[in-house]
Order: structure tokens, then sequence, then C-alpha cells
């Protein structure tokens, strides 16, 4: 793509960008988010014809329930979280019992502090990444011990299995939360600031700065790479890759796309270590508190949506990585080879994690059954992608 072409749509989306909010902000969201997806966001009729009949909705309704995430709405075609395909399926297969009333791009909250909200009951229910979410239910920090899930189909495996629901499930409900469905962006990669080596293999992560969030679990995973890990707030990240405060990081491709990293990595390479791993989640006191036959609803709704998010995958890292080439970026698939040289060296099998498998899963034996249904195929099918 070259620059006109990269102006010419970003001049496009930028309008698309300036209807949308026109008509969120006049009508709200879920009207704005039901006029995009349906072709009508351009038509004034239409989409005052949309509003009423989501108030409509809204007062018929026996159920509303309030969904925040921080992404924008428009994201799920770059980064699968796909809120307005939710309240779609729970409006629907609820026949309308059930209002989706969406506030995305953190309206009620980003990260850690939007899953104490849903914790707490001041909102009913969001997207929240297992990474922010783990403070407040650890168990599910499991996932981030590197080379047993990492991949998108273990992870379906796993998230879908007997054993993570019999585990792992009634450890995050007594923290006051109702998992609805879990899923994952993509797997988590290397990339490297513009400027800076491509990493192909643990050597290649000698004295790397490696920007980190606050967890203990991935410290010692890019210690044992070779790397000096580097705490950086989330929000601070771009500026610090920028300055060369930090020189790599190690979210999922969407993430990068999305998130304001386009135009300065030079490199990105997919070593899959751990799940970009998120979850759809409500409070579990409201949740009970629901008639049984809406509960059946929320069950059916969840499963439709997960499959259609991890439906959506391919499609949104086709995308990123199309936005992240035109910024400059280039992306690399390490060899056989070369990803048994990162499993050798910071694979789960590494004593140094014994202490987090202990304290995640309750014992050796437990996380070994875990890993056996990662490794178990499961009711999702998640094609490989090669680079």
């Amino acid at each position: 793509m070259n620059e006109k072409q990269i102006t010419e749509l970003t001049t496009e989306l930028t309008h698309e960008r300036r209807r949308f909010l026109e008509v969120a902000g006049r009508y709200g969201f879920g009207t704005a988010v039901i006029a995009g997806m349906s072709g009508t966001l351009w038509s004034d009729s239409a989409v005052a014809q949309t509003a009423a009949d989501e108030d409509r909705k809204e007062k018929n309704a026996k159920v509303r329930m309030n969904f925040a995430t921080e992404y924008k709405i428009e994201d799920y075609v770059k980064y699968p979280v796909m809120q307005a395909k939710w309240k779609e399926n729970l409006e629907t297969l609820s026949k309308n019992q059930i209002f989706c009333k969406l506030f995305p791009a953190g309206q009620l909250g980003v990260g850690a502090a939007l899953a104490q909200k849903i914790q707490g009951g001041t909102v009913n229910g969001g997207a929240v990444s297992l990474s922010n979410f783990s403070p407040y239910a650890p168990a599910v920090d499991l996932i981030n011990i590197p080379y047993w899930c990492g991949d998108n189909q273990r992870y379906a495996n796993l998230v879908t299995s007997k054993a993570w629901n019999d585990e792992i499930t009634p450890k995050v409900a007594a923290k006051g939360y109702q998992p609805l469905f879990y899923y994952t962006v993509d797997p988590r990669v290397i990339a490297s600031r513009k400027g800076f080596k491509l990493i192909k293999t643990p050597s290649d992560m000698q004295g790397v700065k490696m920007r980190v969030p606050p967890s203990k679990l991935l410290q010692t995973f890019y210690r044992l790479a070779g790397a000096n890990p580097t705490v950086v707030a989330w929000g601070e990240t771009a500026s610090a890759i920028k300055q060369g405060v930090a020189d790599a990081l190690d979210p999922a491709i969407a993430a990068l796309a999305t998130f304001g990293f386009v135009d300065i990595l030079a490199h990105v390479s997919y070593i899959r270590s751990v799940p970009d791993a998120q979850l759809f989640a409500a409070n579990a006191v409201w949740y009970n508190a629901l008639p049984s036959d809406l509960r059946k609803v929320f069950d059916d709704a969840s499963t439709k949506t997960q499959i259609d998010t991890f439906a959506q995958i391919a499609p949104a890292r086709t995308e990123s990585m199309r936005l992240m080439r035109a910024g400059g970026c280039e992306f690399y698939n390490p060899s056989a080879a070369e990803m048994k040289q990162w499993l050798d060296a910071c694979g789960e099998q590494r004593k140094e994690y014994d202490e987090f498998k202990l304290a995640f899963a309750g014992s050796i034996d437990k996380f070994d059954m875990l890993k056996k249904a990662a490794n178990t195929k499961g009711s999702i099918t998640v094609p490989e992608f090669n680079l």
C-alpha cells in the first residue's frame, strides 16, 4: 500500500468514525452499532427508526444488562472483541427479554479498574484481559506460564474443557465473577522497536530491555530468556518504545495494531509463548439472581459468541498485519529448530514455574491434568496460522 492509498483509507475511516460518534452522541452507542452493522449509518431516517426500536426493546425487556469494555465497537475488525455480536446474540436468543446496553471505549473503566467494578457489581458485565483480571481471580494467571497453551487451538481446547470448568471456574466464581466465556486475541509475540534487531531465539534476548506488566510470572519468563524485564504501565508503553526506555514488548499482533504501535516497530517475531487471553464475565450475584430460563439464554449466547470470536481471530490478524506492514514493520515466524530453543530455555517444564503451578492449579498433578486438556481437541477448531 502506497502513501496515497494509506491517506485515502485514513480519510475514509476518519469520516466513518466521525459519523459513528455523531450518531452515538445523539441516539446512543447501541443505535450507532446496529446502524453500522446494518449499513444504515448514513441514513438519518433509518438511524431514527433504529433508535426507536432500541428504546422499545429496552422498555419491554425483563432484564437490562450494562456491558462495558475498553475497546471501540469497530475495533473488532482488527481486534476480535465481539461486543456487538454479544449484544445481538443475547437479545436474539432471549427474544428481547434481555436488553444489552453497551458501554464501549472505556466509558465505565479500563483494565483492572473495570474488573473491580464487575466484581463489585457497579457494572453487570464486561470484557477484561486475563492479565488485568488475575489480581481479582489469581487462578486464571495459570495461562501465563509459557509454552503449554500459547497457541490458539490448545487455548481453545483448554478453556472449553471439563478440567478447566471443574478446577478453575469455581475459583473464579468464588471471587464474585460469573465467567461467560474465554477467548484469545492471538498468541503473544515479541515486537522490537525501529532501529533494533530482529529477535529470533532466546540468544537474541540477551540484555534486551523487555517491557512487561507488573507480573512476577512474566518477569521470570523473560529472565529465563536472557532479557532484562522492564516494568512499564501499558498506557506509557508506546512512549517508552519510542524513547528507547524499552526495546521490545509482547502483546498479540492485533493489540499492536490497535493501541498505537503501527509506525514505531521494526520487527514482530511470532514466538507464540502465551495466549493474549481475555474473557467476558458478569457479576456473580447479579447473574445468579436471574431466572433460570434467562441464565440458560446467557449460557447459549456465550457459547455462540465464543465461536464467533474464535472465527474472527484470523480476519482480525490479517487486517492488523496489513496495517503494521504499511507502517514499515516486518514479520518473522521462527523455524521448528528456533521454537525448540524457546521451549528448552523458557518452557513450562522449567522448575522455576513450579511455585506458580502450585499457587494457581493447586498441585503439579492438577496442572498436568489441565495440560492434558489443552492437548486434547475440543469443540472449537482454530485454523493453524503461519506467517
